[in-house]
């Protein structure tokens, strides 16, 4: 297998070459795994190749699989205008470099799966969310939905389209868990807000595991077979385009998260940090913070993965051993 990855040296893309990598050399099977970069020199596995965004608009490579995932993390800093411009083009330039590639491919990849976020479903509250549930409109939503669309331009060109929206990433190594950790460790680590927001969140072992599962699915049985009543998404041509939230199948309170996190690292978790201090730290971000969502893995059960984490304490314990 060929894969081409976007954002292969972020905090998802790294673990899942490494897994897949691992799987198939254990099985004794080929796989190739090529990172996008716009700098060759950056640093990367040994057993990894690199691309750059100018040798991919001359390459006649073919790939099996394309995996869209470079983007900027959207709570990595305050809203402002520039900022939103900043996490759109971040999205939208390496999407459209990928499409242009696919366009005049003579070999067309068999699926191009492309990130999202759970944040396309806008605000919800604690009512439950599959691959087939409306949206409120926010900024969190129309970048997701902006992003969606122009991937979903794959299927012009006859390649079916895999979105993952993807819930609250849990591992020691990043995301939201490295940057809560000196905190924690601190012992003024504590709930946001009154603590009942609903976290729809997955481990990283379970990101890569479930983004090989859905790889694996499509290219052994085709992407029409991979169709439930939940994960069909619209386009304007017959070519598959299919949505799975990747998140764990019981979301938690911000407030059980809290106390997990203070379990596991053996600290108290006495501290609140107030709505209204939230709300005058992010402003409009604070949105990501305060307010839940309860978004649910119906197309990835209804497919057959099995979750290795559902317990948010284990999954902590087991993936920093």
């Amino acid at each position: 297998m060929n894969i081409l990855i976007s954002g292969g040296s972020g905090f998802l893309g790294s673990a899942f070459s490494k897994e897949i990598i691992r799987r198939y050399e254990n099985k004794n099977e080929q796989i190739k795994i090529t990172w996008l970069t716009r700098d060759k020199s950056q640093q990367h596995p040994d057993d990894v190749n690199m691309m750059t965004y100018d040798e991919l608009a001359n390459t006649n490579d073919p790939f099996d699989v394309i995996m869209n995932l470079a983007g900027a993390g959207i709570a990595d800093s305050r809203w402002s205008d520039e900022r939103k411009e900043q996490l759109m083009a971040s999205r939208v330039k390496p999407t459209e470099s990928l499409l242009e590639f696919i366009a005049r491919s003579r070999v067309k990849p068999k699926l191009m799966l492309s990130g999202s976020a759970i944040g396309w479903y806008g605000t919800q509250g604690d009512k439950p969310l599959t691959e087939s549930s409306a949206y409120q409109t926010d900024f969190s939503h129309q970048l997701c939905d902006d992003w969606e669309q122009l991937a979903l331009k794959a299927t012009d060109y006859g390649v079916p389209v895999a979105i993952v929206r993807t819930g609250v990433v849990m591992h020691p190594e990043g995301g939201m868990i490295a940057k809560l950790l000196l905190p924690f460790k601190m012992g003024v680590g504590g709930q946001l807000g009154d603590g009942k927001q609903i976290m729809s969140w997955i481990s990283r072992e379970d990101w890569v595991g479930a983004a090989i599962f859905v790889i694996e699915k499509h290219l052994a049985e085709g992407s029409g077979s991979q169709v439930t009543p939940n994960n069909k998404l619209k386009t304007h041509n017959d070519t598959p385009a299919l949505v799975y939230n990747l998140t764990a199948p019981n979301p938690i309170t911000n407030h059980k998260f809290t106390k997990a996190m203070g379990a596991w690292l053996h600290r108290p978790t006495i501290f609140t940090l107030p709505e209204f201090l939230l709300k005058l730290m992010f402003d409009e971000m604070s949105t990501l913070l305060i307010d839940g969502q309860k978004v649910l893995p119906q197309a990835l059960l209804d497919s057959g993965y099995e979750f290795k984490h559902t317990d948010i304490q284990q999954a902590l314990e087991e993936q920093s051993k």
